[in-house]
């Protein structure tokens, strides 16, 4: 059985709890890497701008209503009342998410559509859950 003693604070305390703590070699790591090869340049600026995008509430928000929208499809006239912002503003959110590759854009008359890239957040998901 291990056992503690408590000592004043400040004073020197020696716990010994029957395991031995070995420093780590000279240049060596102290723990196992997370990753097997480092994230390249080009890779970190895409996910960086992903995460990005879908670090906006509204954004998430667009993103949900479009996703249980009838036929995953919404009109930007049908996003504006329900986030409560100009269609100006709406369309600039839309645009940042289409950029970033979590919505496709189709133009029907003077309206234009959005719909879920099949397979986008799982995507995302899938990297947050690897982390």
């Amino acid at each position: 059985m291990t056992t503690f003693e408590l000592a004043p604070v400040g004073a020197g305390v020696r716990v010994d709890l029957g395991v031995e703590v070995r420093p780590a070699a000279s240049g060596g790591a102290c723990c196992s890497p997370l990753v097997t090869e480092p994230m390249d340049g080009a890779r970190a600026e895409q996910l960086a701008a992903s995460f990005k995008a879908l670090a906006d509430p509204t954004r998430l928000r667009l993103l949900s209503i479009v996703a249980k929208s009838e036929g995953e499809e919404a009109c930007v006239c049908d996003l504006i009342e329900p986030v409560g912002l100009s269609q100006p503003t709406v369309s600039h959110h839309l645009k940042i998410l289409t950029t970033a590759g979590f919505l496709e854009r189709s133009k029907r008359g003077t309206w234009a559509y959005y719909k879920l890239v099949p397979g986008a957040l799982d995507r995302m998901s899938q990297l947050l859950a690897d982390a």
